[in-house]
């Protein structure tokens, strides 16, 4: 039950976030609400993923590329381009709070001198954070690669 009530926050509050970032992004309001409904599936199902054990940047990895195929889809339904329902999408999925703890160690490092403590948490969070932001952008970009080519897979 509380598996249940997390993710039902977890959507709840991860579309808010994509549906801003759809306005600010001029997406057509006909729109918005699949912004919404993937950004809330995306980060359900990355928090679903991470329940169940898997690492947050495979977790983000399979939800970015969850919501890359799922848009694509929406995408050739309404005649429009997959970024108009997958970029606004994958923003609350965004590791700012790595790369806030990561500059605080810099910080702290500028004004309290190095520490190994401080490297290794500068270190471990910028490196997290890069790799979350390179799941999402492959992730994102899976569906592409696969439907958009010019010559087949295999």
């Amino acid at each position: 039950m509380d598996l249940l009530i997390t993710l039902i926050d977890d959507m709840f509050f991860a579309s808010i976030p994509a549906v801003g970032f759809a306005l600010i992004f001029n997406v057509p309001p006909k729109a918005l609400g699949y912004c919404a409904i993937l950004g809330a599936i995306g980060h359900a199902s990355r928090t679903l993923l991470m329940h169940f054990g898997v690492s947050i940047v495979f977790g983000t990895f399979f939800a970015a590329g969850l919501i890359g195929f799922i848009g694509v889809r929406i995408a050739q339904h309404y005649l429009a381009h997959p970024k108009v329902f997958t970029v606004a999408a994958i923003i609350p999925m965004i590791p700012g709070v790595y790369a806030y703890k990561a500059m605080i160690a810099i910080v702290r490092i500028n004004s309290l001198g190095s520490s190994p403590e401080l490297f290794n948490q500068m270190v471990d969070n910028f490196v997290k954070g890069c790799f979350i932001l390179g799941a999402l952008v492959f992730g994102l970009a899976l569906p592409r690669l696969l439907f958009y080519r010019g010559t087949p897979v295999v």
